[in-house]
């Protein structure tokens, strides 16, 4: 286990730390269903796009290596969705298994209470990443669904778990 990994918000320069993160993860794994890793300069947009929304985008760096990132993108575009965030949490594979992923997605969570959000939704891609999933129930996430064979990677097809937490005061009043 990684001793306490510091989170903090990510920055620019953490782009291409973040970009290899994820290009592995498209390449090798199901979490993602992009079957091409976006560039630099694409991860950078996405990035700025989560940011101008004032959602988190945050990083774990251990040794000058970006050993993981997490950020709540919008859950849907209308209107009625704007309380609900969809989460994303990567770890770099050689920090896999040392509480990068809790320490994100902890701080993730608290910093979608502050922005008021009210759901976070998890989508998972394959109902076999059961670190994934065993991630989020510790979290508080509840399993909500399954959509089978919803995605078609590496020559077979690939379901999508649902699970979902509420934040805050959740669905128990209205927002202010």
């Amino acid at each position: 286990m990684a001793p306490n990994p510091h989170v903090r918000i990510a920055s620019a320069p953490d782009i291409s730390g973040i970009t290899a993160i994820y290009r592995h993860h498209v390449l090798h794994g199901l979490a993602s269903f992009e079957i091409d890793p976006p560039d630099a300069d694409e991860m950078t947009r996405r990035f700025a796009t989560v940011r101008e929304l004032g959602l988190p985008y945050l990083v774990v760096e251990t040794g000058g290596i970006v050993a993981g990132y997490a950020y709540a993108g919008v859950y849907r575009a209308r209107p009625a969705y704007r309380y609900t965030v969809e989460n994303s949490v990567y770890v770099h594979p050689d920090f896999s298994g040392q509480g990068i992923g809790s320490a994100l997605l902890a701080q993730l969570i608290r910093g979608c209470e502050y922005a008021g959000k009210r759901q976070m939704i998890a989508v998972i891609g394959d109902s076999q990443n059961m670190p994934s999933i065993r991630l989020h129930e510790k979290f508080g996430f509840t399993h909500v669904g399954v959509l089978p064979a919803v995605g078609f990677k590496f020559g077979r097809w690939v379901d999508s778990v649902l699970m979902q937490r509420g934040l805050g005061d959740g669905n128990l009043r209205a927002p202010a």
